[in-house]
C-alpha cells in the first residue's frame, strides 16, 4: 500500500506559501459548518511511522482550525486508570460529541501494530484485533462519525536521514529516543505489521490516506487537502440512510410458544428457606469480593425485566453483601443531551468497572433492542444492527476478563396489575408508577416478542441470558446471587488456571 508514498513527492515553498492560504480558510470554514450543524463528530487517526512528522501534522492542524473544538488524545501505552478495563474503553471514552473533532495520535491502531511488530502478539490475535477494529470503525460511521484515517509514511532511509539530521542538531536532538532507533531497527517488521493493518481496515466507509511524508509541505498540504475534503462530502450529503447490516429477527414460531411463556412462575419460597439461604449467599459474595482472585477479574451484572418485576430490590440485595467501595449501580434512563450527541453504546463504556470492581446496571443497553424497538425511538436500521454490536461489545468485556451475568425478570401480566395497583395504593411507593408503566403495559405482546428476540439473539456462550422466575420476590432473588456467586467463581477459577499455565 506504499508504493506511491515511495515516490519522493516534493512542493516548492513557493506553490507552498500560495496554497496554504486557501487550504487554511477552506479547512477553518468546513470545521465551523460542521459545528453549526452539529450532525455528526469527526473523528481523526493520524498513524505513521516514527519521524514521519505526526506531532507536527497534529500541530498545524490545531493553529489552522479553531482549537476550542476540537480534542487530541495520545494513544501512548495504556495509563494506570486504563489498564484495569478492556483495550477500546479509553477510545470509547475519548470519542467526540456531534459538532466537535478528536484526533487519535495512533489510535486504535498503535498498540496492536507495536505488540506485532514487538513479537508480543501472534498473527492470529493480529487479525483478531483488526477484525474488532474494522467493527469499531463501522459502528462509528453507521452512527453518524465521519471517521478520517491518515497514514504518514517514510521509507527505511528517509527515516534513518531523518533521524541523523534531528540528531545532529543541538535544538532538535531531544527529539530523538533510544525508542525510536530501537524502532528504526524493526523498521522492515513495522512495514508488513502496518501495512497488513491498513489492508485489512481500509473500507469503504473509513478509507485510509496513506501520505508521502518525506517532504513535509507536500506532507501538510496533503494532510489538511485529505480532511477538507472528507469535511465537505460529508456536509454535502447531509442525512445518511444508514444501511442495514443485520439479518431481521425471524418470524415468531408457528405454535406461538416462546421461552417467556414456558417459564414456570409459580416458583417460590418460604419465608424460612428465604431467611436461610439469603444471608448465606450474601456472605459467599462478600467472601469471594475479598479474594485475591477477584482482582484479576471485572463483573457486570445487567438486571432487565418487566416493569414491577423486582429490579430494585433484587439489586439492593446484592450490594448488601459487598463493600461500597467495590460495586456502581448504574441506573439507565432516557440518555442526556451529551449521550444522544455520541455512539450508543458511548454512556454504556463508560461505565465499564475495573479490574477487581462490580457495575450493576439497572436496565441497560438492551434498551436499544427493547424500549427504543416497541416505542419507535430507534430507527428500524439501528436497532437492527445494534444485535451485532452488543455481542461485539460482551465479547470485548469478556476477553479481557469482564464477567458478565445477565437477568431477565418475568413476571405474569396478572402479577404486574397487582403490583402497580399496590404502589398507586402505597404512598411512598407510589413515585413508582408512572403513565408511562401503565402504557407499556399495553404493548406487553410487542414487548414480549421483543424480549425472545433479544434472548435469541444475544444469549452467547460468554454472556448467556439467565431467565427469572419473579412473581415470587424471595425466589428471583435468592435465584440471582446464586448465579451471580456462581459465575463469579467460575470465572475466577479459569483466570486462576491461566494464570498458573502462563
Amino acid at each position: 500500500m506504499f508504493e506511491s508514498a515511495e515516490l519522493g513527492h516534493k512542493v516548492a515553498k513557493r506553490l507552498y506559501d500560495r496554497r496554504l492560504s486557501a487550504l487554511r480558510y477552506a479547512l477553518l470554514e468546513a470545521q465551523l459548518k460542521v459545528q453549526a450543524k452539529a450532525e455528526f463528530p469527526v473523528v481523526v487517526v493520524v498513524g505513521g511511522e516514527d519521524g514521519s512528522g505526526r506531532g507536527e501534522v497534529v500541530n498545524l492542524l490545531l493553529e489552522w482550525m479553531d482549537p476550542r473544538h476540537i480534542r487530541v488524545h495520545a494513544s501512548d501505552a495504556p495509563a494506570d486508570g486504563e489498564r484495569g478495563r478492556p483495550p477500546m474503553w479509553r477510545f470509547w471514552y475519548e470519542l467526540p460529541p456531534k459538532g466537535k473533532m478528536g484526533i487519535f495520535f495512533g489510535g486504535w491502531y498503535g498498540q496492536p501494530i507495536a505488540d506485532r511488530v514487538f513479537d508480543r502478539i501472534g498473527g492470529a490475535e493480529f487479525a483478531r484485533q483488526l477484525a474488532e477494529v474494522s467493527r469499531f470503525e463501522r459502528m462509528l460511521v453507521d452512527e453518524g462519525a465521519l471517521v478520517v484515517k491518515l497514514w504518514l509514511h517514510l521509507t527505511k532511509k528517509a527515516q534513518n536521514r531523518r533521524f541523523d539530521n534531528l540528531a545532529a542538531n543541538r535544538a532538535t536532538a531531544w527529539r530523538v529516543t533510544k525508542d525510536d532507533w530501537k524502532s528504526h531497527e524493526r523498521y522492515d517488521a513495522m512495514i508488513a505489521a502496518s501495512e497488513r493493518a491498513l489492508r485489512e481496515t481500509n473500507s469503504a466507509e473509513a478509507p485510509w490516506v496513506v501520505v508521502d511524508a518525506t517532504d513535509d509541505r507536500f506532507r501538510n498540504l496533503t494532510v489538511g487537502g485529505a480532511l477538507r475534503d472528507a469535511m465537505n462530502a460529508r456536509l454535502q450529503a447531509g442525512r445518511r440512510a444508514v444501511p442495514v447490516r443485520a439479518a431481521p429477527p425471524p418470524p415468531p414460531p408457528l405454535d406461538r410458544r416462546n421461552v417467556i411463556e414456558e417459564l414456570d412462575l409459580s416458583k417460590a419460597l418460604t419465608e424460612a428457606e428465604y431467611a436461610k439461604k439469603l444471608p448465606r449467599l450474601q456472605g459467599r459474595l462478600n467472601a469471594l469480593s475479598r479474594e485475591k482472585a477477584f482482582r484479576r477479574i471485572g463483573v457486570i451484572a445487567v438486571v432487565e425485566g418487566n416493569d414491577a418485576a423486582g429490579k430494585g430490590g433484587a439489586i439492593r440485595r446484592v450490594t448488601r453483601a459487598l463493600d461500597a467501595r467495590l460495586y456502581d449501580v448504574v441506573p439507565i434512563a432516557a440518555p442526556r443531551e451529551e449521550e444522544r450527541a455520541r455512539p450508543y453504546l458511548w454512556r454504556f463504556w463508560r461505565s465499564v468497572p475495573p479490574r477487581g470492581h462490580m457495575a450493576l446496571f439497572d436496565r441497560s443497553w438492551y434498551g436499544r433492542v427493547l424500549v427504543e424497538r416497541v416505542e419507535g425511538l430507534a430507527a428500524e436500521p439501528d436497532w437492527m444492527r445494534a444485535y451485532r454490536e452488543i455481542v461485539d461489545f460482551e465479547d470485548a468485556l469478556a476477553r479481557w476478563g469482564v464477567v458478565v451475568v445477565k437477568f431477565w425478570l418475568a413476571i405474569s401480566k396478572e402479577e404486574q396489575l397487582a403490583r402497580f395497583e399496590a404502589r398507586e395504593k402505597t404512598p411512598f411507593k407510589r413515585f413508582k408508577i408512572t403513565a408511562e408503566d401503565w402504557r407499556n403495559r399495553k404493548k406487553w405482546s410487542a414487548y414480549e416478542r421483543a424480549v425472545c428476540d433479544v434472548v435469541d439473539r444475544t444469549s452467547t456462550a460468554v454472556a448467556p441470558w439467565h431467565l427469572i422466575e419473579a412473581n415470587d420476590k424471595k425466589w428471583a432473588r435468592v435465584r440471582i446471587l446464586e448465579t451471580l456467586v456462581d459465575s463469579i467463581e467460575g470465572a475466577m477459577r479459569k483466570r486462576g488456571k491461566r494464570s498458573k499455565g502462563g
